[in-house]
């Protein structure tokens, strides 16, 4: 483990002299990168010092108890060795997770886009109850989001809601949200108490920086419109809402939610730059999967992963057969332990395809 870790420190060193040189400086790109980089290993150099502090005191006990000269003294170092080997596997196994290659996505912010799909007007119900559900996960995790883009049910809810989510790691994260989510309830215009299943889509796309995706200004249209509100009326008279799209690939990406132009036109092009991104990265994703049969990252965005059963209260995420009783919580933004539960499988994918690395 120290052989390797070492290892790690040497690229430490070397990224820790990078980020001060000036050419790097001067390349925004190269210098994200390396920054980037150099959080992470940062968090492992920490990790490797209460690892050689650990061993050290493992090594000091063993030689204090097998000298056993001072009672007193091999007393104390009884309570360090267990001390030591209790904590010892733990820490390796922490380890191993942070040596795990990690994905340069995850780094990023997201857009998020939730879409009602089967179910009429439970649907775009269901599809706002996720958007709750999302925006109160985001406010847990101390991250910010804002709103781009939405279409309103005619019943309540969204046909249509896209926001952005900026934070730390967001992507690494909410990127298991994407696929199908279904509800099983008795929607409030059922008469006869019967359950319905409704669908909504999740789409989480990496946000792409200018420097990941490069637009031709000539390859995309713009279009100016005014903002409409509820049941269509038209919020303000000026044309602020802006339309792009982008005419190589019939990608539409548009925004309504600022009174200035320009920001809405600056929104509409990062939310067309992730979706081009997402393009090219969901076609790596699917031939990953290919290669890796991976249960929880398929790049199928057609995938149903969850179903929300309101008459038992539970949860089912059906990539990792996973149940929760506690529907409640969960639909109130308490999502981090599904999370934390398919992060694991998915670690533990990679732990196995990076066996010759540990």
């Amino acid at each position: 483990m120290l052989e390797k870790l070492n290892i790690v420190k040497q690229r430490f060193d070397e990224v820790n002299d990078l980020i001060i040189q000036p050419d790097i400086i001067s390349d925004q790109k190269r210098y994200v990168e390396l920054n980037k980089e150099y959080k992470d290993l940062r968090a492992l150099m920490d990790e490797r010092e209460r690892y050689i502090e650990l061993t050290n005191n493992l090594k000091e006990a063993e030689e204090i108890i097998s000298d056993g000269s001072d009672p007193e003294m091999t007393e104390m170092a009884k309570l360090q060795q267990e001390e030591a080997k209790v904590e010892l596997p733990a820490l390796e196994e922490k380890i191993r997770m942070m040596l795990v290659p990690k994905d340069p996505e995850d780094a990023k912010n997201v857009v998020l886009e939730i879409r009602a799909g089967t179910g009429g007007d439970e649907a775009s119900i269901f599809a706002g109850d996720l958007y709750r559900m999302y925006t109160k996960y985001v406010e847990s995790k101390g991250w910010s989001h804002n709103i781009v883009d939405f279409s309103e049910g005619t019943s309540g809810g969204f046909k249509e809601m896209i926001f952005e989510v900026t934070g730390e790691d967001v992507y690494g994260t909410m990127k298991f949200e994407a696929g199908v989510h279904r509800v099983q309830r008795v929607p409030q215009t059922e008469t006869q108490g019967r359950v319905h299943t409704s669908a909504a889509t999740v789409m989480v796309l990496p946000e792409a920086e200018e420097f990941d995706v490069e637009i031709d200004p000539k390859d995309v249209r713009i279009d100016y419109f005014c903002s409409s509100g509820p049941g269509g009326q038209s919020v303000n008279t000026t044309y602020s809402a802006v339309r792009l799209t982008h005419e190589p690939t019939g990608l539409v990406a548009q925004c309504q939610d600022q009174k200035s132009q320009h920001k809405n036109k600056e929104k509409a092009f990062r939310v067309l730059r992730s979706r081009l991104y997402e393009m090219e990265l969901a076609k790596k994703m699917e031939a990953d999967a290919a290669k890796r049969n991976s249960m929880v990252s398929s790049g199928d965005r057609s995938a149903k992963i969850r179903t929300y059963n309101y008459p038992q209260g539970r949860v089912t995420d059906h990539r990792i057969n996973l149940t929760l009783y506690d529907l409640s919580n969960i639909v109130n933004g308490d999502i981090q332990k599904i999370i934390d539960e398919l992060r694991l499988v998915e670690n533990t994918e990679k732990l196995k395809e990076n066996s010759d690395i540990f």
